[in-house]
């Protein structure tokens, strides 16, 4: 990788987006209270090892890591909400070290994770197909990819309305999130085997952002 490259790579991983860093925790209390937290506890429940978070946010999925997981790295790009993370870093329930950094460039050697966990991060990646390469990279044999992601509505209209916002103004409020990603095949396309799967609305309400799954991939 060239000199170019690297420059650019430690600029991203530490991007600041102050608006979407004041939003996000008040929507992440507010998901949680509605229901997400058994959802995000579901998403690593049965975990053991070493795992990687992907765009870990606020630190929100801390909490829930069971104590079979002996080691988490979780990168954040994003400085305030690195800070959170880190805050709540110092009162989970296993070692967590919060670090700087992009899905496509994670902080580890090949083939040396137990789990990467990705948690409504991969509808605001840049680039999916590298962040998933990535992910497959640094996963051993057997490893997992535990996934909790909106995703694209399954009605025509609805994917329409995606498409507009994705388009327009949903991006610019929200830190690059889209709304209509196809998460899913996705994951499928880089080669993963998608062995779990469940798909639900939240909120339970028909609207473009409702459409929701969580899931477990392996890489083969």
């Amino acid at each position: 990788m060239s000199g170019r490259a690297n420059s650019r790579t430690d600029q991203q991983a530490s991007l600041p987006r102050p608006i979407f860093a004041r939003l996000y925790p008040r929507m992440s209390r507010a998901m949680n209270d509605g229901g997400m937290t058994e959802q995000r506890q579901a998403l690593v429940t049965g975990l053991s090892g070493q795992v990687i978070e992907v765009g870990a946010g606020d630190g929100t999925t801390f909490a829930h890591y069971p104590p079979e997981v002996s080691r988490v790295v979780a990168v954040e790009p994003e400085p305030r909400l690195r800070a959170l993370a880190e805050a709540a870093a110092a009162h989970a329930p296993v070692p967590i070290e919060v670090t700087a950094g992009v899905a496509e460039h994670l902080p580890a050697v090949g083939q040396s994770v137990d789990a990467v966990v990705f948690a409504m991060v991969l509808c605001s990646i840049p680039d999916q197909a590298s962040a998933l390469g990535e992910a497959g990279r640094v996963l051993k044999p057997g490893g997992q990819v535990r996934f909790l992601e909106h995703v694209r509505a399954d009605s025509s209209g609805l994917v329409r309305v995606q498409r507009l916002l994705d388009a327009t103004v949903w991006p610019r409020l929200l830190g690059g999130c889209r709304t209509g990603r196809d998460t899913v095949a996705a994951i499928e396309r880089a080669g993963f085997d998608v062995v779990e799967i469940e798909r639900f609305l939240f909120p339970q309400a028909l609207t473009p952002f409702s459409f929701h799954v969580r899931g477990t991939a392996r890489r083969p």
